[in-house]
C-alpha cells in the first residue's frame, strides 16, 4: 500500500505558487489520512466528542449503522442527531449559539450518492434536528431547498415538533455576552437597521464584529469555530456514500443569514463515483469557491482527498483579499476545514490553520479516533 502521509517538503511544494500574498508555514505539519477501510466515516472534530448522554459519539454511531448494513444516509442523519440533540454542542441544533436577535436559526443539508438525490434547509427555527428535516426535503418534495417559514412550515406538516425556542441557558449567556460587548453608541434599534442607510448597516456590522472577535480574544469562542457547524460523510462497505452538513451558522449573524452549509457543492458535495468532501467554518469564503464541490473534482481527476483539499485551501486564501478579512501578517483572520473520503475508503482532513482543539474524527473497524487538523498557514494566531 503507497505511503498516504504527506511530508512537509511536499506539502510546502503543494501550496507554493499560488498564493503570492500569503506566506506558507514551512513548519505545518503534515496531513494525515486514513488507510482504505470499508466501510469508514469521516466527520469534523465534534463528530467525536459528544456523546449526547449515550455511549457513542456521531461517527461511531454511524459506523455501527453502516457495520450492520444500514444506508450510509440513515448513519449520517442518525450519527449527526447526537449533535443536534446534544446541549452541549454550541454549533448546531438544540443549544447552537443564537444570531443577533437572540433566535436559533439553523441550515442543513443531505446528498445520497447511490440516488443522486439531495435536501436541505437553510434559517430553520424551532426544529432541533435540522438534517433529518433537510432529508424529509429530500425525500418527500421535488425541491433541494426549503427555507424560512417555509422551512418550518413543511417540517411541522410532515410531523416534525415545532418548538418555540431553541436557546438554553448556555447559548443564551452566550448571546447576552455579546450583547453586553457591543457599544450602546453603535448598537441600533431594528428599525436602523433594516433602512436603506449603508451607513446604519455598516454600523452594525461593524459592532458586531468587533463583539464577536472580543469573545474570542476572551477565549468565550472558538476562533476555529465560531462558524460551528458538524459534517459527516460516510462510505458503507458496498460502496455507497452519503453525507450531510448541519450547523447553527455562524456566532451572532444577522437574521436570515445563510452560509455554505446548506448549498450542495460549499457546506457539502457527494458523488457516489468518486467520494464526499464537507466542510466547518467560515461559509461565505467556501462558497464564493464552491470547495467541497472542487475537492469531488480533483478526487475524480484522480486527487487523494489531502491534496484535494489543499488545491480548494490554496484558491480559498489567494481569493481573500478584503483587508477586513485579512489579519496584520496579511493571512485570512478566519478558520475553514474540510474532510473528504474517496469511494475506496481514503480519507483526510486538513484547515487554514491548525490549534490544539482543530482536529477530525474518523471510525473505521479499528474504531474511532480524533487526528489533528493541519494547517495550510500554520498554527492559529489573533
Amino acid at each position: 500500500m503507497p505511503d498516504t502521509r504527506l511530508s512537509r517538503r511536499r506539502f510546502v511544494q503543494l501550496t507554493a505558487g499560488g498564493l503570492a500574498a500569503v506566506a506558507i508555514d514551512p513548519k505545518a505539519p503534515a496531513v494525515l489520512t486514513g488507510a482504505k477501510k470499508l466501510p469508514v466515516v469521516i466527520a469534523s472534530g465534534n463528530g467525536g466528542k459528544f456523546k449526547n448522554g449515550g455511549d457513542r459519539t456521531c461517527v461511531e454511531t454511524a459506523f455501527a449503522m453502516l457495520a450492520a448494513g444500514r444506508d450510509p444516509l440513515d448513519a449520517v442523519i442518525a450519527g449527526v442527531a447526537l449533535n443536534e440533540l446534544d446541549p452541549g454542542d454550541l454549533s448546531v441544533g438544540f443549544g447552537g449559539i443564537p444570531n443577533a436577535d437572540g433566535v436559533v436559526q439553523l441550515d442543513a443539508s443531505c446528498m445520497h450518492g447511490p440516488t443522486k438525490r439531495a435536501g436541505a434547509v437553510a434559517a430553520l427555527e424551532g426544529v432541533r434536528t435540522a438534517a433529518a428535516v433537510a432529508r424529509a426535503v429530500m425525500e418527500q418534495t421535488d425541491h433541494h431547498l426549503l427555507v424560512g417559514a417555509g422551512a418550518q412550515s413543511f417540517a411541522r406538516q410532515v410531523g416534525f415538533t415545532i418548538e418555540a425556542d431553541l436557546n438554553t441557558d448556555a447559548s443564551r449567556a452566550k448571546w447576552i455576552e455579546w450583547k453586553r460587548k457591543i457599544d450602546p453608541e453603535h448598537w441600533l434599534a431594528p428599525e436602523k437597521r433594516s433602512a436603506a442607510d449603508p451607513a446604519a448597516r455598516e454600523a452594525f456590522r461593524a459592532a458586531a464584529d468587533r463583539a464577536r472577535w472580543s469573545m474570542i480574544a476572551s477565549g468565550a469562542l472558538d476562533p476555529l469555530h465560531a462558524w460551528g457547524t458538524i459534517n459527516c460523510n460516510a462510505v458503507s462497505a458496498g460502496g455507497a456514500v452519503a453525507g450531510v452538513t448541519t450547523t447553527s451558522g455562524l456566532a451572532f449573524k444577522i437574521p436570515g443569514r445563510v452560509g455554505d452549509s446548506p448549498i450542495l457543492g460549499a457546506g457539502l458535495y457527494v458523488d457516489n463515483e468518486v467520494g464526499a468532501a464537507g466542510s466547518t467554518g467560515r461559509g461565505e469564503a467556501n462558497l464564493y469557491n464552491l470547495s467541497s464541490f472542487l475537492i469531488v473534482e480533483e478526487m475524480r481527476r484522480g486527487a487523494h482527498p489531502k491534496d484535494a483539499i489543499v488545491t480548494a485551501l490554496r484558491r480559498i486564501a489567494a481569493a481573500t483579499v478584503e483587508p477586513r478579512l485579512l489579519r496584520l501578517d496579511g493571512k485570512p483572520k478566519f478558520g475553514l476545514s474540510f474532510y473528504a473520503v474517496t469511494k475506496t475508503g481514503e480519507v483526510a482532513g486538513a484547515a487554514l490553520y491548525s490549534s490544539p482543539t482543530a482536529q477530525y474524527a474518523i471510525c473505521t473497524e479499528n474504531g474511532a479516533e480524533l487526528r489533528p487538523l493541519d494547517g495550510l498557514l500554520g498554527e492559529w494566531q489573533a
